[in-house]
């Protein structure tokens, strides 16, 4: 099979990788706006070409948007208004219902999967390429029942040889769901990194004395904003309500140290050790 990948950064350029080494496709055409990253993807050989996407479309039975949810927004349309039977149409957009909503009525809507594979690094382009970055890792595919059902299989045969769990959701669970457990994390790795550059003026400082711990808890802050602004607008409603909810966490661990209060905040740190159960 001939597939396209469409933007050939982290994710794109991670899944051309595999999609190869696993066998889905024996040939990688590569599509991107950014004529760099293209040619590195190039050399790199994570693509066996580059092209256009009406080009690649032409020869493709499977096209993968791996680009930012703003971009995604005004490619699908027009891809899906290119889109015949032998086409399968997948996106990896971190959030879904304004992309779902967008194509709802499409007369092609069928040969479309909305899909995100929960997995990824701190970096970008096409040297943070990768591989086996999705095995073992979710894929989450949303409102599947809007699919054709051939569609929906070559899609989830490809989930099986790349070796990852399969999700089924729809677009209001998953962008519920992933605020929770995948944007606040980024939110407040951004926020923290700019915390410490505030309070600490002495860079050098930092460098000396991070250690693990913090390295593990800001090392998203070193995400793409051309990504995650995206993100954030589009997924605005569940952001900003898990960030009130930990925003009120984050004040009442202020106010028991004001208080001087440790029996309390013992007592929450416990209620937070919790999380283990759910990641061992």
């Amino acid at each position: 099979m001939i597939a396209t990948i469409v933007g050939t950064g982290l994710i794109g350029g991670s899944l051309a990788i595999s999609l190869k080494e696993k066998g889905v496709a024996n040939w990688i055409i590569g599509v991107d706006q950014n004529a760099d990253n293209l040619q590195k993807a190039q050399e790199l050989k994570i693509i066996d070409e580059g092209a256009t996407l009406q080009d690649a479309m032409q020869r493709s039975q499977l096209i993968i948007l791996a680009i930012p949810v703003d971009a995604l927004l005004q490619i699908l349309p027009a891809v899906l208004d290119k889109a015949g039977p032998e086409h399968v149409i997948m996106d990896v957009g971190s959030t879904k219902q304004q992309i779902l909503q967008l194509v709802a009525g499409h007369p092609n809507r069928g040969r479309f999967v909305a899909a995100h594979p929960m997995a990824g690094t701190e970096y970008s382009g096409p040297e943070a390429a990768i591989k086996n970055l999705f095995t073992q890792k979710t894929m989450v595919l949303c409102d599947v029942k809007n699919s054709d059902e051939d569609a929906l299989e070559v899609i989830e045969n490809m989930v099986d040889k790349l070796q990852m769990r399969l999700v089924y959701m729809n677009a209001e669970e998953h962008d519920l769901h992933t605020a929770y457990v995948s944007h606040i994390s980024h939110i407040t790795s951004f926020a923290l990194a700019l915390t410490v550059l505030e309070k600490e003026k002495e860079q050098g400082r930092i460098f000396e004395l991070a250690s693990g711990g913090f390295e593990s808890t800001v090392r998203l802050a070193k995400s793409s904003p051309d990504m995650w602004v995206p993100i954030f607008k589009h997924n605005r409603h569940n952001v900003l309500d898990v960030l009130d909810e930990h925003i009120h966490q984050l004040q009442q661990m202020k106010q028991l140290l004001e208080k001087e209060d440790y029996e309390t905040f013992y007592k929450l740190i416990q209620k937070s050790n919790k999380i283990r159960k759910i990641l061992k």
